[in-house]
């Protein structure tokens, strides 16, 4: 299936299952917003405890807090955004378009890119289990000269970036005969920088309002905290700090779905480590992150790091965590070696000595950082990706299809549906009786529409683990039916056992327990 494809199915399935809608659909509609339904919010609240448990409850050393949206605007001129939050923008003439000239480059070098691994792909296919990638891509003629491009445009391109060179971010453009999507012509604007923060106004008189902005993250809020925190809790280092919360970025381009949007949730840590130890720290937190994310169980092959190579002026070390969404591998979550910059920043700007005293070195000194930040949406998009599964089935000799959501069952918004055969002979009523013994530990949802088959369809598609049939032997001997979603295997258990079995796979702290070192 192409990758448009794949992602045009993934949206229209997120709409019609109650996961995402576009935001105020009834007045057509806002770019690059959207509101989370029934079903989305249950699975981002999900992913956001998964998060946070192994954060706070496996690291002794990790504590949360949850910091304001809005915060004094000396912050950003501290942290750099005020002065340097910028994207380079470039319009096509013809079509009116704007567009990311980095993206674009990066677009086109994927391109590149993706014309290896199709032959990559046609030569496995001709030579089996014979096939020895490594020597197929250091000796084909083909793949070292697409190779070569990809190299010295990248070459290129860093060198730019490094230099904010915009004049020569357009040339690049020029030179690879990138065109726009929509007029398919090469009639470009020069490149320009485009601030990403939302302003917006304090005070209830506009004319005595002082300017402030929408946070386009949340570590600052973390950093302005760090003594608050620190001394409160008494924290040594190293230690920790997580939030989950809101950002707002003015994204010239905000596109592919919930990837990349205005408004956005992330889940961010600031672990704080005696300077000279980062490059330990940062291997530490980059393989434990990937360990997270791999514990869901899509496979390892969905996975894999983006070391950076062109780094921000604070960090000292970089890597992201990609994805394997429909449109390719995508960053999902990064890990920053943020050195001292953050709180000397701050240290420098508000006045105030932000140190920490190492009663070990009986000395004082600013911390060093290691970040972990994963945005929420991203998270929800990359499960969602790895879950969503089209099966063909042959059911008694006749042919069948099924869309199942192969959510991790600790993640899937509802656990279990209770389902009576039929609406009579005192089934409804045994299956109230076990429903409301199940919703006291788990979201359930209880169903009497339709042949049990269209149900069994409804709950495949919103990922439900479990369904539990009541039928007339069940009156008789206090058993029922459980069928499970990925297999669509059932069995007979008792009553009273369903609880029990539906917790030894929902239960969240299963997929924590993988995680303890």
């Amino acid at each position: 299936m192409a990758q448009e494809d794949q992602l045009k199915k993934l949206i229209s399935h997120c709409k019609e299952y109650g996961f995402i809608f576009p935001s105020s659909e009834i007045y057509d509609g806002l770019a690059a917003v959207y509101d989370y339904g029934q079903n989305g919010v249950e699975l981002k609240n999900n992913i956001k405890e998964y998060w946070w448990k192994f954060m706070t409850r496996l690291h002794q050393n990790i504590v949360g807090i949850d910091a304001a949206i809005f915060m004094h605007p000396k912050t950003w001129e501290a942290s750099g955004h005020v002065g340097a939050f910028n994207d380079p923008l470039i319009d096509n003439k013809d079509s009116k378009k704007r567009y990311r000239a980095d993206n674009l480059i990066e677009e086109y070098r994927d391109k590149l890119q993706a014309k290896i691994d199709k032959e990559v792909e046609k030569a496995a296919k001709k030579f089996g289990e014979s096939f020895d990638r490594a020597q197929f891509v250091s000796t084909n003629a083909r793949v070292l000269e697409v190779q070569k491009q990809i190299d010295e445009l990248t070459e290129r391109y860093d060198r730019a970036l490094n230099a904010n060179d915009l004049n020569e971010l357009r040339q690049i453009i020029i030179d690879c005969d990138i065109v726009c999507p929509i007029s398919g012509t090469k009639n470009w604007t020069e490149v320009r920088q485009f601030n990403l923060m939302f302003k917006t106004q304090l005070g209830s008189v506009s004319e005595e309002a002082s300017t402030i902005y929408l946070r386009p993250e949340t570590a600052q809020g973390i950093f302005v905290n760090y003594l608050n925190v620190q001394k409160t809790g008494r924290m040594k280092i190293p230690f920790g700090i997580a939030q989950i919360g809101k950002a707002f970025r003015n994204e010239i381009v905000a596109r592919q779905f919930v990837f990349r949007m205005r408004e956005f949730e992330q889940m961010e840590m600031q672990f704080f480590i005696r300077p000279g130890s980062e490059m330990e720290w940062f291997k530490y937190w980059k393989e434990m992150r990937l360990r997270w994310h791999k514990t869901l169980g899509f496979g390892d092959d969905h996975y894999r790091y983006h070391d950076h190579e062109k780094l921000a002026h604070y960090a000292n070390a970089a890597t992201d965590i990609e994805f394997k969404f429909p449109m390719g591998f995508k960053e999902v979550e990064g890990i920053h070696s943020r050195t001292d910059f953050d709180l000397g920043q701050h240290q420098k700007f508000s006045g105030k000595k932000i140190q920490y005293f190492d009663p070990e070195l009986c000395q004082s000194y600013t911390p060093y950082v290691i970040e972990t930040s994963i945005g929420v949406d991203r998270m929800f998009m990359s499960v969602l990706s790895g879950a969503y599964t089209e099966e063909q089935l042959e059911t008694e000799g006749a042919k069948d299809s099924r869309v199942v959501l192969k959510i991790p069952a600790a993640l899937a918004p509802v656990k279990a549906a209770v389902l009576p055969l039929v609406k009579k002979d005192g089934l409804p009523e045994l299956a109230e009786k076990l429903m409301k013994k199940l919703m006291l530990r788990f979201n359930c949802q209880y169903e009497e529409k339709d042949s049990i088959g269209k149900r069994y369809r409804r709950q495949d598609a919103i990922g439900t683990p479990f369904c539990i049939t009541i039928d007339h032997q069940s009156v008789e001997d206090n058993t029922v039916t459980i069928r499970y979603r990925d297999s669509m295997k059932q069995e007979r258990v008792a009553i009273d056992a369903v609880s029990d079995i539906i917790a030894k796979d929902c239960d969240i702290n299963n997929l924590l327990a993988q995680l303890q070192d």
